[in-house]
């Protein structure tokens, strides 16, 4: 009877160790990364005042994003993201790479940023409100059952 006391204190044992094992498992930091940014060695082979946006993107690669109109900038975005516990992902590095051309399709300034450089933008919703409040369809029309009169449906 000795030993099966010996058994069932060893496995307490076991798993008392298994659960601060799993416990400092799921608190630990996990990292993913998102993007593109070209590294400094890579800008430096595009010239300002030279390259045009079809050597650009043969140099460093094709962007993230572009401008919005035929004039407009590359951008290299990149991201890390923490994953921490049970806690939302948080952004703990952002950089980004933001390329300018001329008018006439050259490389006029090359700019670095980071996520210290940025600022929070504060989005505003817009939603059209309908005027029906989680009404059913049922309810609907039997609501419209006093609201006319059988004098209405009778020819003059």
């Amino acid at each position: 009877m000795g030993g099966t006391a010996a058994q069932v204190k060893r496995m307490a044992r076991v798993v008392v160790v298994a659960g601060l094992v799993a416990t400092v498992a799921g608190c630990t930091a996990i990292y993913r990364d998102h993007g593109y940014v070209p590294t400094e060695e890579d800008l430096a082979e595009v010239t300002v005042g030279v390259d045009t946006r079809d050597t650009v993107a043969e140099t460093i690669g094709a962007p993230t994003a572009s401008g919005v109109l035929n004039d407009g900038g590359y951008y290299y975005v990149s991201s890390r993201m923490r994953h921490y516990g049970a806690t939302q992902p948080r952004v703990v590095e952002r950089q980004l790479v933001a390329i300018s051309f001329s008018q006439r399709g050259v490389v006029e300034n090359i700019e670095r940023y980071s996520l210290q450089d940025g600022r929070v933008i504060a989005l505003n919703r817009r939603v059209t409100e309908t005027s029906v409040n989680n009404t059913s369809f049922l309810r609907q029309l039997l609501g419209n059952l006093g609201n006319f009169s059988p004098t209405d449906a009778l020819p003059e």
